[in-house]
């Protein structure tokens, strides 16, 4: 499934969100929502006739939900009348679908404050009615955001109930819908996540391409000097250009190969026969996806700048694909929860999640890989630095979980951005290791031997060019300035 999704995405990274959000919502609706509301809306979801969304969104609470104020007013029927705005909605609205079936969190009167009050409604744009006729069900389009990139992926301002006769059936029970839209949307992180890899992954082949092609100066011989009298070498020859190759083949498939893990942990999470095994898989699952989300959106651009890099002037201009690539994946750090938000919730939920139980299992996970990395001479060094990794994520956690035992949530969390590189960079070098080993197996038997000799080279650009900065980040993660806490407003 991420797989094709992934080609999808590295092809046309417009089209594929109006797939997955409708998908999502309908799942949503299957696993929370009536027998009613699933015989109503869900068939004509699955063949694409219906379109779905997620609104959470809203203008004056942006990623804040305990601050949103789109309210629910119970009636004798058996539908809320629903009244508020939602911004930044994706896929709300357009000419490739009939109706729009919408899932809104809203705030039923006199629910408790905060996201405790908040539950989950179904609002299509069209109700239906007798006879399989569909009328209006006063929900309207206030406006398209004018996107920087993903111009073909329509993003929209909806109104909701601006003639109070705004109908919306809830799903599941009350006050429980952020709880039931978290499972869209940690599917949608994993998604997202998955749709970075896919852009950065076209950039990454279109300079790639470009770079066997483009000749321009001439190598250094032994001197030090160039030969003018000889014709100019391709580009892909230089270095620096390797360097940025490299770095983007690694971005891309660590990226795509941590987004497969995922799939896998949920897999066995929904197929394992025993409690103990399905807890396994879902702490794990809960412990990877703000990572699986955050290091392809964020090292994805960092990718993708390579590849605009790459083709120099001709980067910047509208007659190559890289520049549009670059302004499409600069949202994915963005959609979905920001990397700010992502990455509190690692290190604040995930890091301590059942007594640091998840931590432990990934470590165990890795451990295994490192095991079996040690059965290869030529892999037992990279397997050093990532056992002495483990040991690092203990001394960094070491030093910050004691600000969260005294209740210094705003110490402990301050740096929790630098946190999520520090361990994204750490679970990307895991998943590196594993496709050295995988390869090495491959060797054996391989008739095409490239590919596999591939991996295990970029394996080794990663850990000398990427691995090794880990250290700097765990310096600044344990140092004891609280620089960004004591900062006064009128420094800036």
């Amino acid at each position: 499934f991420h797989a094709a999704y992934f080609i999808m995405e590295a092809a046309n990274n417009h089209v594929t969100g109006y797939l997955g959000l409708t998908a999502g919502s309908a799942n949503l609706i299957i696993s929370f929502g009536s027998q009613s509301l699933i015989d109503t809306f869900v068939p004509k979801m699955l063949d694409l006739r219906w379109g779905g969304t997620m609104c959470l969104t809203e203008p004056q609470a942006g990623s804040s939900l305990s601050d949103i104020t789109t309210s629910a007013t119970k009636t004798n029927n058996d539908y809320y009348l629903i009244q508020g705005q939602k911004i930044f909605i994706s896929a709300g609205d357009h000419q490739f679908a009939e109706n729009f079936v919408h899932l809104v969190l809203a705030r039923i009167e006199g629910a408790p404050s905060g996201t405790k009050g908040v539950s989950l409604f179904v609002v299509p744009k069209y109700r239906p009615i007798e006879n399989d006729h569909l009328e209006a069900n006063d929900v309207s389009v206030a406006g398209e955001f004018d996107k920087m990139g993903q111009k073909g992926y329509c993003t929209t301002h909806l109104v909701f109930g601006d003639s109070n006769d705004c109908r919306g059936w809830l799903v599941g029970e009350a006050n429980k819908g952020l709880s039931y839209m978290f499972q869209l949307m940690n599917e949608a992180r994993i998604a997202t996540g998955r749709m970075g890899a896919g852009i950065a992954s076209a950039a990454y082949y279109a300079s790639l391409k470009y770079a066997n092609e483009r000749p321009q100066g001439r190598k250094l011989n032994d001197t030090g000097q160039k030969n003018i009298d000889q014709e100019q070498t391709l580009i892909i020859n230089h270095p620096d250009v390797k360097r940025m190759l490299l770095s983007q083949k690694a971005i891309v498939e660590g990226s795509m190969s941590l987004i497969v893990e995922t799939a896998n942990y949920l897999d066995r999470e929904m197929t394992s026969e025993t409690k103990e095994e399905k807890e396994k898989y879902h702490l794990l699952l809960e412990l990877l996806t703000p990572i699986a989300k955050t290091y392809p959106a964020e090292k994805g651009i960092e990718s993708t700048s390579n590849a605009v890099q790459i083709l120099g002037g001709y980067g910047f201009c509208a007659d190559f694909m890289p520049q549009q690539y670059y302004r499409d994946i600069r949202i994915i750090s963005i959609y979905e929860g920001t990397t700010g938000i992502q990455s509190l919730d690692l290190l604040g939920r995930k890091m301590t999640m059942k007594n640091g139980q998840a931590v432990e299992l990934l470590a165990k996970e890795v451990q295994n890989t490192i095991q079996s990395a040690n059965s290869y001479d030529d892999l037992k060094p990279y397997a050093a630095i990532l056992l002495e990794n483990l040991g690092l994520i203990q001394q960094v956690m070491g030093r910050l979980h004691p600000y969260a035992l005294k209740g210094n949530f705003e110490r402990y969390l301050a740096d929790a951005t630098i946190f999520m590189e520090f361990l994204s960079t750490i679970v990307i070098g895991w998943q590196w290791l594993k496709m050295a080993v995988s390869s090495k197996q491959a060797l054996k038997t391989a008739q095409s031997q490239d590919f596999y000799k591939s991996k295990i080279h970029t394996m080794e650009f990663f850990y000398t060019y990427e691995m090794t900065k880990t250290k700097s980040l765990a310096e600044i993660l344990m140092n004891d300035r609280e620089l960004t806490i004591k900062t006064a407003k009128e420094l800036f």
